[in-house]
């Protein structure tokens, strides 16, 4: 197997994310220690799907929307086969995991959550920029708890001489009611509405609107039948119907949120440098295909064995040197990124995997320590894939990083959770773990 594991100056570490023209890795900056992830695609995948000027737009408007509540893009490289996008690394997990694991959140929380959306999306659409995909998977959290919007892949910018937006993109559930019809709609209204629906979600732990098949789904979306429970504030069912209004013409602004007297408590607006300048010549360099400016890669050659996790990225992994989180197994809460850990040989956890994917009537391809099990998903509306990675964490120790690949999340953790029951004599157990955290912590130190 060669795997490149330094790509210019970056050390490349494990894969944290993999979706279906995409990776994302783990990575460091050599230079200066940073921690980052690497979104890794394929040219000739781009060019076979047409994908150029959908990927140059979404870098471009990353480097476009620099704000402390918007996940940072670093920079762009290229080799001769591979766009590498350098992205701030962000430890804290999705708003959705939180969701999925709390239900619904502290109504202070949900307030100072919802503050940070809106200056983000507000800071977009004063960029000329929609993102059209807001949803509690698209904000991530990092290690102070604030929050991060994420993945520009569907945003619009503004085109000369156009004033509607007429694309119909964006997950069902959040979608504005004017995106679904064919007359056009305002970018900065749609996102509005999206935005609404999250601080419903987070502070009711469920959706405004949910049905089972599209068409009853569009026909609430499109008379906004919702209904605010108890428990929220008086401020809160004030704010809610304005945001959710399915007239975009009358429903409320981004001015007019941020005056709002729920949205004001404990308000303290973000500092950020308002024109900061904005260096596109990587991002020309690389969908020019200039072949001076290719960056560097190094790979190494591993047979018949897993890949060896360093001790930096335990350490990352972890959040510090309380390396208890390397073995997650014995919590409820199932990421969208879960791994658990096995003393069994690397050969041993590998054809164990195998064999419960099979006998859950999946199709299972194994490369390299690295399994993908995919199948049908249950609403039969798409793919549902899960990619298992080995590696070895010490002598005798494995690790088994799981990760949704495609699919619905919450199927994903029904899956985590019946995976984890059928492989239960090649787990740790949860008081083993925490001798091997202490093995761990004496080897990182």
């Amino acid at each position: 197997m060669v795997t490149p594991r330094k790509v210019g100056k970056y050390q490349v570490g494990r894969t944290i994310g993999e979706g279906t023209f995409a990776k994302v890795k783990f990575a460091q900056n050599l230079e200066t220690g940073e921690s980052v992830a690497i979104k890794v695609m394929a040219k000739n995948a781009i060019l076979k799907h047409r994908m150029v000027d959908q990927i140059r737009r979404e870098i471009s408007i990353m480097k476009i929307v620099r704000h402390p509540n918007i996940v940072r893009l670093h920079e762009v490289l290229a080799s001769r086969t591979k766009i590498y996008i350098i992205l701030e690394f962000v430890t804290g997990g999705e708003l959705f995991d939180k969701i999925v694991h709390q239900g619904k959140l502290p109504e202070n929380l949900c307030r100072k959550y919802f503050q940070q959306l809106i200056d983000a999306v507000a800071h977009c659409h004063s960029k000329g920029v929609y993102h059209r995909d807001l949803k509690p998977e698209n904000l991530l959290l990092d290690f102070h708890g604030n929050l991060k919007v994420s993945d520009f892949g569907l945003s619009a910018l503004p085109q000369p001489g156009v004033g509607l937006l007429h694309t119909t993109c964006g997950t069902p559930n959040y979608v504005a009611p004017e995106v679904l019809g064919q007359q056009g709609y305002d970018g900065a209204a749609a996102d509005i509405w999206s935005c609404g629906v999250i601080l419903f979600v987070i502070m009711a732990g469920y959706l405004p609107f949910d049905e089972m098949d599209l068409p009853s789904l569009y026909k609430k979306i499109n008379a906004a039948e919702f209904s605010c429970p108890f428990w929220f504030s008086p401020g809160a069912k004030s704010l809610i119907p304005k945001i959710l209004d399915p007239n975009p013409k009358t429903r409320i602004d981004m001015d007019n949120i941020r005056k709002h007297p729920w949205f004001c408590k404990n308000y303290v607006p973000v500092k950020h440098r308002e024109h900061e300048d904005v260096d596109l010549n990587d991002v020309h360099a690389v969908f020019d295909d200039i072949e001076e400016k290719h960056v560097a890669e190094n790979s190494e050659t591993i047979e018949g064995s897993p890949l060896m996790m360093n001790a930096f990225e335990m350490i990352t992994l972890s959040q510090g040197l309380n390396l208890s989180a390397l073995f997650d197994r014995g919590q409820d809460h199932v990421k969208r990124q879960t791994r658990f850990v096995s003393r069994k040989p690397a050969q041993v956890v590998i054809s164990s995997i195998e064999a419960v994917g099979k006998s859950m009537g999946l199709k299972v391809h194994t490369r390299n320590f690295k399994t993908r099990i995919e199948g049908i998903s249950a609403n039969r509306i798409g793919q549902f894939a899960v990619v298992l990675e080995v590696y070895e964490v010490a002598p005798s120790l494995f690790m088994v990083d799981v990760r949704k690949a495609a699919g619905d999340t919450l199927e994903y953790h029904k899956f985590y959770k019946n995976l984890c029951a059928k492989l239960e004599d090649i787990i740790l157990k949860p008081t083993e773990s925490l001798a091997n955290a202490s093995l761990l912590r004496t080897m990182t130190c």
